[in-house]
């Protein structure tokens, strides 16, 4: 990877959204370079995909909780299997300590947290879960 790989990469972290062109025209590059820097990128997987930053109108809207997992021992990968499966399961961590496994969940409403929750204590080799509401985020690097 060369400097021009990591202007682009760093551009695209910025905004996901910037096309090819402009990219060229800020890079001073034709715009077949970019492509072609960004084909590469893509197949030996050092961009793996593209996403979105919610702003904050749409952030605020969801109603995150961190929940906290103490698994059965040898069932953390089928666990983090079924926790992938449930789409307001945003991110899993492994933790040491008291738990296994950190969630981070979103959904609407409390009523969907409840559900969400219940569908995770439901997950065979879960043992325990507690559940922490986030109530405000103070700052957050990601956004």
């Amino acid at each position: 990877m060369d400097d021009l790989d990591q202007k682009i990469l760093t551009a695209l972290a910025a905004d996901s959204s910037t096309s090819v062109s402009r990219l060229a025209r800020r890079f001073k590059v034709a715009r077949s370079t970019v492509q072609a820097r960004l084909e590469r990128m893509e197949t030996n997987g050092t961009i793996a995909g593209y996403t979105i930053k919610l702003g904050d109108v749409a952030l605020a809207r969801r109603i995150r909780a961190t929940v906290l997992l103490q698994v059965e021992p040898r069932s953390s990968a089928s666990v983090v299997t079924k926790l992938k499966a449930i789409p307001e399961v945003e991110m899993v961590a492994t933790s040491t300590g008291r738990v296994d496994l950190i969630a981070q969940i979103a959904c609407e409403t409390t009523e969907e947290i409840d559900t969400t929750l219940d569908r995770i204590g439901a997950i065979t080799g879960v043992q325990d879960l507690e559940s922490l509401i986030h109530l405000a985020t103070k700052f957050d690097r990601a956004i």
